[in-house]
């Protein structure tokens, strides 16, 4: 069996895990240090050093490759970091850099894709669905993002950017997005977006979880209304991936996937916007929870 190292960088915690690869996989050791971002960039970098030493002790073990996980992402073109929300991130050499102080190859992606592959190899994909070869992660939650595995592989594209559902033309009605576009996925459905919607129905703040609630016991109607747009305009946005990318799965992940209802009729109403008779992407919740990240991050190595 061969050793997977992986490193989840978050923006309060940077996680590390070393994995005997298989089915499940054995997780030879687990640790987690501080990001502690407001200190800078070159202490970002030396936190993980400091974590794959730790790892190193702990396990008695050294890594050839590690793979990282990292919010934002990589442009190829440049091979500086974009689209972080840890901004201490963007504009930096960070793979380079990284490489260079742990003296490794580095594997890296963002997130999403690294939610995804995880989910293909060790989560809901491989228990429900082993035979797939195309899946598509979703992130939904304060932002929409994805991924996209292919054959155990994340595809990165050409811009680094495969996936990026939530920066897709959807409705006007979502407003102006931080993007600087308008009608962004992102603006229709994200867990904030749905909070807003309901609070420009009734003036009251209530959290998605809250409302979703309200919404199956009844006796909100504009918990209904927001549950109903949601279901609706994720039907309509993951149409197109469907068109697109066809794939065998779609795993929902984040706080708005664990609303039952997408699972209940979300498929039904992209089935209406699907250029085909019928729909057979299954449609899974994920199993890994807080786990998928990091273990995402040790199967990047694969690409190396």
């Amino acid at each position: 069996m061969s050793i997977l190292w992986g490193i989840d960088l978050g923006g309060t915690k940077v996680e590390g895990v070393v994995l005997e690869e298989g089915y499940p996989p054995r997780t030879l050791a687990r640790l987690r240090v501080p990001t502690e971002k407001e200190k800078g960039y070159r202490h970002i970098v030396g936190q993980i050093g400091l974590l794959v030493e730790a790892l190193k002790k702990e396990t008695g073990l050294r890594p050839e490759k590690v793979g990282i996980g990292t919010p934002g992402a990589l442009d190829p073109s440049s091979q500086t970091m974009k689209n972080s929300n840890t901004t201490v991130l963007n504009g930096q050499f960070f793979k380079r850099d990284i490489e260079e102080h742990l003296d490794l190859p580095i594997a890296m992606a963002n997130d999403a894709n690294c939610f995804a592959v995880a989910e293909a190899m060790f989560g809901a994909v491989r228990s429900h669905a082993p035979e797939a070869r195309v899946v598509f992660g979703v992130i939904m939650g304060t932002g929409v993002g994805g991924g996209v595995v292919v054959d155990g592989r994340v595809l990165g594209g050409r811009h680094g950017i495969a996936g990026e559902w939530g920066h897709n033309f959807l409705d006007i009605s979502g407003g102006p997005c931080y993007c600087g576009l308008e009608g962004c996925v992102e603006t229709i459905f994200s867990g904030p977006a749905l909070e807003r919607f309901y609070h420009g129905l009734t003036g009251q703040k209530r959290s998605l979880r809250e409302i979703a609630t309200r919404a199956e016991k009844g006796g909100d109607d504009a918990a209904e209304q927001t549950l109903q747009r949601l279901v609706h305009f994720f039907g309509k946005g993951i149409a197109c991936i469907v068109n697109i990318l066809d794939p065998d799965v779609v795993v929902l992940g984040g706080g708005v996937g664990n609303i039952e209802r997408l699972y209940r009729d979300g498929p039904a109403e992209c089935e209406r916007y699907v250029f085909n008779h019928s729909l057979q992407t299954m449609f899974l919740k994920p199993e890994l929870g807080d786990s998928a990240g990091v273990f995402g991050a040790a199967l990047l190595v694969k690409d190396l």
